[in-house]
């Protein structure tokens, strides 16, 4: 009987020990189980998690989810908190495109895209769009304000070589290309756009014109350019130049080569003549 005596004193000595433990441990937090096929509920989100999300333009999706899941545990909401960030929907940026483009106006864009694409959105460039594009670049942080020139040559390779990335927010401008206007005696007088690398001569503009007339004084012709507001007048040496006697000069936007007809014309006709024609001549684009 002894034995027994025993063993009841060591139950009743674990039980009292059982239940002093009971008393000391905190009591979980009451939880309902979820309704049949319902998710689970989502813990409470600490107090300054709004402020993480509010906050989170600097952040990427994992870093947020890390900074949330850190409160989490910092709060004692969870101990092995997991958390996942998706992005829902991007919020985006438009790019202001003016100038020599089809369709000039805004486009929007979500991450920087390069040059060449951004034109695309636009409709391209026109005829008359000069190959030197400004993109000018708002201040951002630590980085100012910039002002990026690029040159977008005709050759495709070189064109895809210097093509550069527009960012959200840029503005890209597509200036006019300079006109050279061939008037006097020539197949097709008019204007012409400087599209060769925005650079021409005086041979390739009398090109452009068809050549000059059979009729055509080419032993001297006239260059007017504007320089600071005065108008000033220099006599080149065509026929010179065309059999290599001379060098070809290269022109500037605004310039204007006049063939004159005959030598009496030639010194008959002014130069504020010849200024009038230029303003009412056609313009041609060539390709």
């Amino acid at each position: 009987m002894r034995w027994l005596k025993n063993a009841i004193w060591l139950v009743l000595a674990l039980f009292a020990i059982a239940v002093v433990a009971a008393q000391e441990a905190p009591a979980p937090a009451a939880t309902s189980a979820p309704p049949a096929g319902a998710s689970p509920a989502a813990a409470p989100m600490p107090a300054d998690s709004s402020a993480i999300l509010a906050a989170s333009e600097s952040l990427t999706p994992a870093q947020a989810a890390a900074r949330i899941a850190d409160k989490y545990r910092d709060g004692k909401f969870l101990l092995h908190p997991e958390v996942s960030v998706f992005v829902e929907e991007y919020a985006t940026e438009t790019v202001t495109i003016l100038g020599q483009v089809a369709h000039p106006g805004t486009v929007r864009l979500t991450a920087p895209r390069s040059l060449i694409d951004v034109l695309s959105l636009a409709g391209g460039l026109t005829e008359s769009a000069d190959r030197h594009i400004v993109i000018e670049r708002k201040a951002q942080g630590a980085e100012p304000e910039q002002r990026i020139r690029v040159f977008l040559p005709n050759r495709a390779d070189d064109t895809l070589n210097a093509n550069v990335f527009v960012r959200p927010g840029d503005a890209v401008i597509v200036p006019k290309a300079g006109i050279v206007y061939v008037l006097g005696d020539v197949a097709h007088p008019g204007g012409y756009v400087m599209q060769n690398d925005s650079q021409l001569t005086v041979l390739q503009a009398i090109a452009l014109a068809a050549g000059a007339s059979k009729t055509a004084s080419e032993k001297h012709i006239r260059l007017v350019r504007n320089v600071d507001g005065i108008t000033q007048s220099l006599d080149l040496p065509l026929r010179d130049m065309e059999r290599g006697r001379e060098p070809d000069v290269p022109l500037q936007a605004n310039d204007i080569l006049y063939v004159p007809f005959s030598m009496a014309k030639n010194l008959s006709m002014g130069l504020a003549n010849i200024t009038a024609a230029a303003g009412s001549a056609l313009i041609y684009a060539t390709h």
